[in-house]
């Protein structure tokens, strides 16, 4: 149950949260409101169709009392292959910000639209798939120190890096698997 001036986190194919000591893989949040998955399918097929991912959507509801009573903040997460620029992210803002208004009637809306960044910190094992190709950092609890390389692939399971040879520094042609019981916090690191 979600409760009024709590923050409601939704995710889809990326998001989610750290919890314990281990990555998770939790593509969608089970404690949002109803209301919020479908209005976070209809956003989500807006921005997709401007060819962009929705990597993480949070809704904030204000309580009743204070500066703005019954305001609603939205911060979302967008993702492109390539550069995500404020272009991309003045285009998400001006497409989704009327469905919010239908959404939430009468009520005024802050909306954050935003690029993952350059040290993006992973929240959740589904968010993996989308930086494929890309440098990621991910600190290890079987050897309490980080890994670092290029991310060949990821499922609900684990990573695949290719590892910088220490002697070398190059590229290490056997890929490094790293199961998400064993990565207690991961960041992008372009």
């Amino acid at each position: 149950m979600v409760k009024k001036g709590v923050p409601t986190t939704l995710f889809f194919v990326l998001g989610g949260y750290l919890a314990g000591r281990t990555m998770l893989y939790t593509p969608r949040r089970l404690e949002s409101r109803d209301d919020d998955e479908a209005l976070y399918d209809s956003l989500e097929k807006v921005i997709r169709g401007m060819g962009l991912t929705l990597v993480e959507l949070n809704i904030f509801r204000s309580k009743t009392r204070g500066s703005n009573p019954g305001s609603v903040q939205v911060k979302a997460v967008v993702y492109r292959e390539g550069i995500t620029g404020v272009e991309d992210c003045s285009r998400v803002h001006r497409g989704i910000l009327p469905r919010l208004e239908l959404a939430f009637e009468g009520k005024e809306i802050y909306l954050e639209v935003s690029s993952p960044g350059i040290n993006r910190i992973i929240k959740d094992g589904s968010e993996f798939a989308h930086y494929i190709g890309k440098v990621v950092k991910c600190y290890r609890t079987d050897i309490s120190d980080w890994s670092e390389g290029i991310l060949c692939a990821a499922d609900d399971k684990g990573v695949v890096l290719k590892v910088k040879d220490e002697k070398t520094g190059l590229a290490s042609e056997l890929p490094m698997e790293i199961p998400f019981e064993i990565i207690a916090k991961a960041r992008l690191n372009v």
